[in-house]
């Protein structure tokens, strides 16, 4: 007898892709009427510290590549702390398990000053090529880790590489997550759903449009190589935000301190925060208060 999982797409019977897509939906939308002190816009700025583990995950051992992850946490991070001292901003900041054991005073130094650190993985790992068992281990692993390491647990998650297996939504809620950032069914926040039942976990969703790696992302041994001028980034990025200004939502871009910590990229994050700050009614916040408000006030 022929299995569904044996027949082409067009060949399944309606239960099945019905069941693939219906999986894990988005559900209620939480949009504010307005942020919190009455801005217009929130603005939640993230950083995936993934550091060396960009290399170790795929089980590679190149010195030249473990180096460009550790100009993450030698270069890219102080000088984006910096900046965000500068203006007095917080953000979030996602970090594999591995990378946080080795820069644990990169982590407690964000926590210090007001930044969020959330779940990103043990090693970078693709969830949807782990089994269930082992996806469920490291998952609990890494968060038992950083809370470890800062003191506070997490709790939001953002899947490495957004890889969502479909066993993910269920152990982020037995892990009692209040938030995850890997997903793009929206532009504002929205309550998850998992096989047609409210989850209560909240996404803060995501976009490659508004991550800076699709455009600077290089590797010497593959076909990555960057294509897109700095200041064009900045005007998509810009144009980004204008439009979530504009519609009172998020603005919300995913970064990571190896691409964009560089002297001739870093400048885009000072203007954009610039521009926000210009309007005089825009909230920065981490990506756990964004959430936190959405749900209350959504």
């Amino acid at each position: 007898m022929t299995t569904s999982n044996e027949l082409q797409p067009w060949q399944w019977p309606d239960e099945h892709w019905k069941k693939i897509v219906n999986h894990v939906r988005a559900g209620r939308s939480y949009k504010p009427k307005s942020w919190k002190g009455g801005a217009r816009c929130a603005v939640a700025l993230s950083f995936d510290s993934d550091h060396e583990t960009n290399e170790l995950r795929d089980g590679g051992k190149s010195i030249g590549r473990l180096s460009w992850g550790q100009y993450g946490a030698r270069v890219g991070v102080p000088r984006i702390a910096a900046l965000l001292r500068k203006y007095d901003v917080k953000a979030t900041f996602y970090v594999p398990a591995v990378a946080a054991l080795l820069h644990p005073d990169e982590q407690r130094g964000l926590v210090a000053e007001g930044h969020e650190i959330g779940i990103h993985g043990w090693i970078h790992e693709l969830n949807s090529v782990l089994p269930y068992e082992n996806e469920r281990d490291l998952m609990f692993r890494a968060t038992d880790t950083l809370e470890k390491l800062i003191g506070k647990r997490p709790v939001g998650l953002r899947t490495p590489s957004w890889d969502f297996s479909p066993g993910t939504l269920a152990i982020e809620k037995e892990l009692g997550l209040l938030y995850d950032s890997s997903l793009m069914a929206d532009e504002d926040c929205y309550e998850l759903m998992l096989d047609g039942e409210p989850t209560g976990i909240v996404e803060l969703p995501v976009e490659w449009i508004r991550d800076d790696a699709v455009y600077f992302m290089m590797h010497r041994f593959q076909s990555l190589r960057p294509y897109t001028p700095p200041a064009d980034v900045f005007d998509i990025f810009r144009r980004d935000f204008e439009a979530a200004y504009e519609a009172g939502g998020i603005f919300q871009l995913t970064m990571h301190p190896h691409i964009i910590g560089h002297r001739s990229r870093i400048w885009i994050v000072e203007e954009l925060i610039r521009l926000a700050q210009s309007k005089g009614d825009c909230w920065f916040a981490t990506h756990e208060e964004v959430v936190r408000w959405a749900k209350a006030n959504g």
